[in-house]
């Protein structure tokens, strides 16, 4: 799984996050099961994903919808475990603990810079 560090300035100002990156088929079946609580500015990216379970989960999710070039389309803060959520346009999902998404100003219209976790290059 690839780890990338990522800054963008949200309505919160200049943020950073660490962004374990699942890609592959295996890595977005196990998601954060089994992994130990996220922490502050921390978020896991699934790629090719656009519905979330958090069956097995211990804690509750905020869960950010993105589509293909990084622009939010859904924000859905605070889903506790046994639940589904999802967005039939996205592309991937970034994953991050309760509460994160408003503490780093993220919201539905947003566009964040994952263009290396996505797999494309950075724009010049």
């Amino acid at each position: 799984m690839d780890i990338y560090t990522i800054d963008f300035s949200g309505e919160a100002g200049l943020r950073r996050i660490k962004l374990a990156v699942a890609s592959t088929p295996l890595e977005r079946m196990r998601g954060l099961l089994g992994r130990p609580r996220l922490e502050p500015g921390e978020g896991m990216l699934l790629q090719s994903c656009r519905l979330i379970h958090t069956v097995g989960m211990g804690y509750p999710l905020d869960l950010i919808y993105l589509d293909r070039a990084g622009l939010v389309l859904k924000v859905t803060t605070d889903l506790p475990a046994f639940r589904m959520d999802g967005h039939w346009r996205a592309h991937s999902v970034l994953e991050m603990a309760a509460g994160e998404a408003e503490v780093c100003g993220i919201c539905q219209g947003v566009r964040l810079p994952f263009d290396c976790a996505l797999g494309r290059n950075m724009p010049a």
